[in-house]
């Protein structure tokens, strides 16, 4: 195999992942796999198999580089069929509440029985069975409500839901992404797979030594608003502009505060050495308010760039993928039209990057089929039967 070659295949290449279809942490933890190589098999429903927010197939940029089965569950030989791609695989990752997986006999003890080696990655709401929640729907923000992350959030008033990027893909996804590496790290050292489990709840909590630290010293307020990083401090908060537009301000540390001062032209309307004063901060929000009211966010940037400030613009989504520190990034890259963000991690020698969308539901049916050793025959009366779907046209 050239060097070249295998710099385009990714760290993970050769690894398989069965994804067992679902919304938030799963899909998001199975696009970062495929970012790095690994073959991920999304095993989906044979129809109406949207989940959350629908969208047109393009759009949907979490299943970029994977495969797609359709097989219907609900028969016994479907599951037959889905047991035995997951004891072919390396790993398997499902969101499903707990049981689900068990009761169509594709739980952890058959697969594991099927494959020692199995990595068996799950990602529940609430846990695993556990307490009194464990089996309520729920989301994103839900979970959040729970662990007191929410609560900490934002000024007065009702605490903003910070999209679903804290307790979906920051808490559960990249915990059962870790998790499932390390799993599978072990497995290949020792022979033996494992049960890997990283739910939204205990995820969202994962993300909160810091803050309970906070708390437990003294230095965490829970009235919100009144802390260093929820908007409370005057020099870690975003400030309007005279367009309407915002900056953002993150000058926490001593030196780059006294920057933000000279940038300002404060220096002697605030006292440096009173910054961590609480009692100052109101006072000094308002300046810092009337100060940025007076110039547009496009000024305030050429004034503020490359300085220690600790500012910079607070951009849409639409404006993000152009700003020059994202182009020289290359921060984004464009699939079938849509522009979304690249993988990460960046890897020095591995240098691959997905280059098809999402799947057409059960494109890759037929393909991962014959690979089980399937016969033409056998497919084809899978499929006039109703057991699977080759594609989206079938």
């Amino acid at each position: 195999m050239s060097e070249s070659y295998a710099a385009t295949r990714g760290p993970l290449a050769g690894v398989k992942i069965v994804e067992m279809a679902a919304i938030g942490p799963v899909p998001f933890c199975g696009m970062a796999l495929a970012d790095m190589g690994a073959e991920v098999i999304s095993v989906e429903r044979m129809l109406n198999a949207k989940f959350g927010i629908e969208v047109e197939n393009k759009f949907n940029c979490m299943g970029r580089g994977k495969k797609s089965i359709a097989v219907d569950l609900k028969q016994p030989e479907g599951v037959g069929l889905v047991r035995r791609l997951i004891a072919d695989g390396d790993a398997v990752i499902e969101g499903f509440r707990p049981d689900v997986m068990d009761r169509l006999g594709l739980g952890p003890e058959a697969c594991l029985a099927d494959n020692p080696r199995l990595v068996f990655g799950r990602s529940s709401g609430w846990g695993d069975n556990d307490g009194p929640f464990a089996l309520m729907a729920s989301h994103d923000i839900n979970y959040l409500g729970l662990s007191g992350c929410l609560a900490a959030m934002g000024l007065k008033g009702p605490p903003p839901p910070p999209l679903n990027l804290v307790g979906d893909f920051g808490g559960a996804a990249m915990h059962l992404l870790i998790g499932v590496i390390a799993g599978l790290y072990a497995a290949k050292i020792t022979g033996k797979g494992q049960v890997v489990s990283a739910s939204i709840s205990d995820g969202t909590l994962g993300l909160m030594p810091m803050p309970y630290g906070l708390l437990a010293a003294g230095r965490w307020s829970l009235e919100r608003g009144q802390n260093y990083l929820d908007g409370g401090a005057p020099f870690y908060r975003t400030y309007e502009t005279s367009d309407g537009r915002y900056m953002a301000v993150g000058a926490i540390e001593r030196k780059f505060f006294l920057e933000l001062l000279s940038k300002l032209n404060l220096k002697r309307e605030v006292d440096a050495a009173r910054q961590n004063e609480r009692a100052t901060w109101p006072e000094m929000t308002a300046l810092f308010e009337r100060t940025f009211a007076q110039k547009t966010r496009n000024d305030w940037s050429k004034l503020f760039e490359g300085s220690d400030a600790c500012v910079t613009p607070v951009l849409d989504m639409s404006e993000a993928p152009d700003h020059p520190q994202q182009v020289a990034a290359e921060a984004f890259m464009e699939i079938n039209g849509v522009r979304q963000p690249t993988p990460v991690p960046k890897f020095s020698v591995m240098r691959h990057k997905p280059t098809v969308g999402a799947p057409e539901i059960g494109a890759h049916t037929q393909e991962v089929l014959a690979r089980l050793g399937y016969g033409e025959k056998e497919i084809e009366a899978f499929s006039q039967s109703g057991l699977i779907l080759r594609d989206s046209a079938a």
